[in-house]
């Protein structure tokens, strides 16, 4: 089931970034970079399912909130609506 679930997720999310402009495809490859280290930690960690699904969702959203631009060195912030604001990174 598992396995099922992975490969559903891994084929919607490569047709997804098809029709997404390229700072969305950022914004979601940084959710998915985030998502995956709040998942790996969990497990390193031998987290319950409960802190394993709360870390991948922080992890998600983390990595959805900020994407680097290494040239400009500025950061893309999410505001939830679908845009996002850039400023000096930190």
């Amino acid at each position: 089931m598992r396995k099922a679930i992975l490969t559903t997720s891994t084929v919607a999310l490569l047709a997804l970034t098809g029709c997404m402009t390229p700072s969305e495809q950022r914004v979601a490859g940084g959710a998915a970079i985030g998502g995956a280290l709040g998942l790996i930690t969990a497990k390193a960690l031998g987290s319950n399912d409960n802190w394993t699904v709360l870390t991948t969702l922080g992890g998600a959203a983390a990595g959805a909130m900020v994407a680097r631009n290494q040239e400009t060195r500025e950061c893309a912030y999410a505001r939830g609506d679908g845009t996002y604001y850039v400023r000096p990174c930190p």
